[in-house]
């Protein structure tokens, strides 16, 4: 590992299993489906039943900064899911980087990746008005699940995001997951955009 990829490690594992969760969550999909009832459910019983799907399904993994514990990096308790930090700028790249042939990349707290579609960073998906979900509506967070687009008809999400999987779960668990993500502490924190192939490779590739 060179010194401009100090902030990367490679995915091979931790890809392996992401994507083992993501069949996983697929799972466990169809029996929130059968789950689901008529009944109305209260804010309380949304928050929790959103807190639930949010945990089970390690979101915390990609979108929480994370602090280096003895027993290795564990999400960082005052900034859950805000996201890829501001404040942590990506080095130089390999030449290579992001080719087909070439690893999928991951910043070591595991909020941003690089890969053929570009680097992708983590969503701030706390309630912060001017950096994360809170200005979005209950319609545009489902249908951005659902659809795999930003606010619902933006841009594509890029991976690793799981959207398909999130996308088959019911209304009560989406409305849950957005009532339990409202519920949060609010955290400032402006993530940067993504950045496409021919972008990223003039970031000083060496």
């Amino acid at each position: 590992m060179t010194k401009r990829l100090y902030l990367f490690s490679t995915i091979a594992i931790a890809g392996s299993l992401f994507y083992i969760t993501s069949c996983n969550n697929s799972g466990d999909t169809s029996q929130a489906v059968v789950a689901s009832t008529t009944k109305t459910l209260s804010p309380d019983e949304l928050i929790k039943r959103g807190e639930y799907v949010v945990m089970t399904g390690a979101c915390n993994d990609c979108h929480s900064p994370k602090v280096m514990t003895p027993m290795g990096p564990i999400p960082d308790s005052t900034k859950l899911l805000s996201g890829h930090p501001s404040n942590e700028p990506i080095p130089a790249l390999d030449a290579n980087a992001g080719k087909p042939t070439s690893w999928i990349l991951m910043a070591p707290d595991v909020t941003a990746f690089v890969g053929p579609w570009g680097i992708s960073y983590a969503a701030n998906l706390t309630p912060d008005s001017a950096t994360g979900i809170g200005a979005w509506s209950e319609s545009q967070f489902i249908n951005t699940l659902r659809n795999g687009k930003h606010l619902g008809n933006g841009r594509d999400l890029l991976p690793p995001m799981p959207w398909q999987d999130f996308g088959k779960k019911n209304d009560d668990d989406l409305k849950g997951i957005f009532a339990f993500l409202k519920s949060l502490p609010a955290v400032s924190n402006k993530v940067p955009a993504p950045i496409a192939p021919p972008d990223m490779m003039k970031m000083g590739s060496k």
